[in-house]
């Protein structure tokens, strides 16, 4: 009979030892350069978070930055843009970019700054001086230029919604040469100089006829620029139809409380418009945004209306893989620090989403995507809990989410599939991977050892950890079987469905990044 202690000292003397600590002062992983600033571009909101502060996350994407090649950080803006939907961090890397004068700021620029509120940011961002200078510089400010006279004017009212810094700022900083006297006349009046109101678009006269008192018809324009006025319930309706999908999700309560919803047909229409495929990948949602206006909505709310927002949950998962024949796990961290909000701490603006919200609404979505998925929660241990995978992914997302408190131990689950000796093809968690509770002294971390142990019942198994905070280490060591990705959007449940079925490149994560085209 073999000595399996013996194999099993073996076994731990091949394993990678750790080479960093994690904030809970246990060893872990640390990812490499490239790999670390794309897990804070994918999860960062440079907010504080349960371990870290504003302000270090800032410092800690600074000091990765200076590691990395122009080219990679160009590419990680436009991913980080494009397939993560997140605002802050793609901003801050092409802010990064102006500050070294990189000739591949340009290139990026176009497509990351693809609305007014990304323009504001890129602008607040430069004159902070956080990445070196208080001054936009040449050639930050000729790109700032072009992007205002090229915006069509829809694109410039929407941009003029907002302050520090306000549209009407940018346009005295950078003193865009209008293309035609139209043009003219909207700068001006942007900035509040006299302007010729015969030379003003058509929407804009509308909207200072209603200003003024002379027309009760609204506008086409932004809905913020209308809420200062006195509006009926017919306007508040009129105001709905014209929003934009995000909007309409984010301001469902408003309408509910302006009468909006008395009148069915306005229930039929805002239902038809929440749940409909085309305008919520035109939206970019992130499915837990669906999540967070569903548990926002008031109680009051037409039942429609939140079987509307379940619907368009559903239809934002369509990312999520179908592993047909494999033994899937899906293992979401319950344990305290999940408690923490999932994108940061930000005074009067703190989303209501956790942490745990997310890893909950993965599991569920996994889950409903592939019915026979074991769901292993866990924090001091795996909790014991019975899922059914035909309930809604909304049901399932709570219940997990109902669970939280305990410390963190990455390892726990992994230890009950070795003591169960299941055969599992894909493991997947869901943490802020900040493990403590199985931390060693030593060489490989208790994860690593207990999936050495899995593998060798199972070889063709994979691990992949989804990280939803911006921390730079993981409790596993990237490796052919072993993925580590951090991120909101539905672009992560594409790459995993790509690494099961080994469609991704050596590189994984970074080399898909590396791919993009500037």
């Amino acid at each position: 009979m073999a000595n399996a202690q013996l194999f099993k000292s073996m076994i731990g003397k091949l394993l990678p030892s750790t080479n960093a600590k994690n904030h809970e002062g246990a060893n872990a992983y640390a990812l490499t350069p490239q790999h670390a600033l794309a897990q804070y571009a994918m999860t960062g909101c440079l907010n504080g978070t349960f371990y870290t502060a504003a302000e270090t996350q800032l410092s800690d994407v600074l000091t990765m930055a200076n590691e990395v090649d122009d080219e990679f950080i160009a590419k990680l803006a436009v991913y980080s843009r494009e397939k993560g939907a997140m605002k802050d961090m793609p901003t801050m890397l092409l802010a990064i970019l102006a500050a070294r004068q990189s000739a591949f700021l340009a290139p990026a620029f176009m497509r990351v700054i693809d609305n007014g509120k990304m323009l504001r940011n890129f602008v607040q961002i430069l004159r902070s001086g956080a990445t070196g200078r208080k001054s936009l510089g040449s050639r930050p400010k000729r790109l700032v230029q072009t992007w205002l006279t090229e915006a069509s004017t829809h694109r410039l009212l929407t941009a003029s919604v907002g302050n520090e810094p306000s549209l009407a700022d940018v346009v005295k900083m950078v003193h865009p040469q209008p293309k035609d006297a139209e043009q003219a006349a909207v700068f001006a009046w942007l900035i509040g100089k006299p302007f010729d109101m015969n030379a003003l678009p058509q929407v804009i006269q509308d909207y200072e006829m209603v200003k003024r008192g002379v027309s009760t018809d609204l506008p086409d324009v932004p809905f913020q620029m209308l809420t200062h006025l006195d509006l009926s319930t017919a306007q508040w309706s009129s105001i709905a139809k014209n929003m934009g999908w995000q909007a309409l999700r984010i301001n469902l309560n408003t309408l509910l409380r302006h009468g909006v919803f008395n009148d069915v047909t306005m229930v039929d229409f805002v239902a038809a418009r929440l749940r409909d495929e085309q305008s919520i990948r035109k939206a970019k949602a992130f499915p837990y945004q669906l999540l967070m206006a569903y548990q926002a909505a008031k109680q009051e709310m037409p039942v429609v209306i939140s079987e509307a927002l379940q619907d368009a949950l559903e239809h934002s998962l369509v990312n999520v893989p179908h592993l047909a024949g494999k033994k899937v796990v899906v293992c979401p961290d319950v344990s305290g620090s999940m408690q923490s909000p999932a994108t940061g701490f930000r005074k009067g603006a703190t989303t209501s989403v956790r942490c745990i919200d997310v890893a909950g609404l993965v599991a569920a979505a996994m889950l409903r995507s592939n019915p026979e998925t074991i769901v292993l929660p866990f924090e001091n241990e795996v909790v014991d809990i019975r899922l059914n995978g035909r309930d809604s992914v909304m049901t399932n997302a709570k219940r997990l989410a109902n669970i939280g408190g305990g410390g963190t131990n990455c390892s726990a689950p992994l230890a009950w599939l070795v003591k169960q000796k299941m055969t599992v093809d894909v493991v997947i968690f869901v943490s802020d991977n900040q493990s403590w509770m199985d931390a060693k002294g030593h060489g490989a971390t208790t994860t690593m050892h207990h999936w050495a142990e899995i593998k060798r019942r199972n070889p063709q198994a994979k691990l992949v950890c989804i990280d939803i905070q911006p921390y730079a280490n993981s409790q596993a060591a990237e490796r052919e079987d072993i993925l580590n990705i951090g991120g909101f959007s539905d672009e992560v449940f594409k790459l995993v469905g790509l690494f099961v079925n080994n469609e991704l490149a050596a590189g994984h994560w970074v080399e898909v990044i590396n791919q993009v085209e500037l």
